[in-house]
């Protein structure tokens, strides 16, 4: 007799046979744990499903790609790519696809911040930092013209 035990949707296996089954699957794969705290460590997950993994070298790849991109961010909320004597539309197309990759490259770099591991919060940071150390700041500028900073407004927080 049945006493149940079957489940809707299980093809008349017993939650018994179904729990062997899955233990015995999760034994064969790796399962990362999502933190919700600042942590230090190589072994995180970063924007996509298993990487960088548990290698250091793909870790340290994982940090310099947010290095860059956050360091690009600044570079595009600072830069002058459009030409006095551009069309109003043209300006704008280009204005808008400027927004739309800065804006993108952005989120790209939360969401790494977002994986909580210490050593990705710390490059970001420093990529932000020394791209506006360069890109921004007066340190290398030798004159700024009156109220002319960026084709893009500044971001907003």
């Amino acid at each position: 007799m049945d006493h149940g035990h079957d489940m809707p949707g299980m093809g008349g296996m017993t939650p018994s046979s179904t729990m062997n089954t899955t233990n015995s699957t999760m034994m064969h794969h790796h399962k990362m744990m999502m933190h919700m705290t600042f942590f230090w460590g190589k072994n995180t997950e970063i924007l996509f499903s298993g990487w960088p993994g548990t290698r250091t070298g793909m870790y340290i790849l994982a940090l310099i790609l947010v290095f860059v991109v956050s360091f690009l961010v600044e570079g595009l909320s600072h830069c002058k790519l459009i030409k006095s004597g551009s069309t109003h539309v043209v300006a704008g197309l280009i204005q808008t696809l400027l927004h739309t990759i800065r804006v993108g490259l952005a989120y790209m770099v939360m969401l790494a911040v977002m994986s909580f591991n210490g050593g990705v919060f710390l490059v970001a940071v420093a990529g932000h930092c020394l791209g506006f150390l360069i890109f921004g700041s007066r340190v290398f500028k030798k004159s700024v013209p009156p109220g002319k900073t960026s084709d893009l407004p500044p971001m907003s927080c």
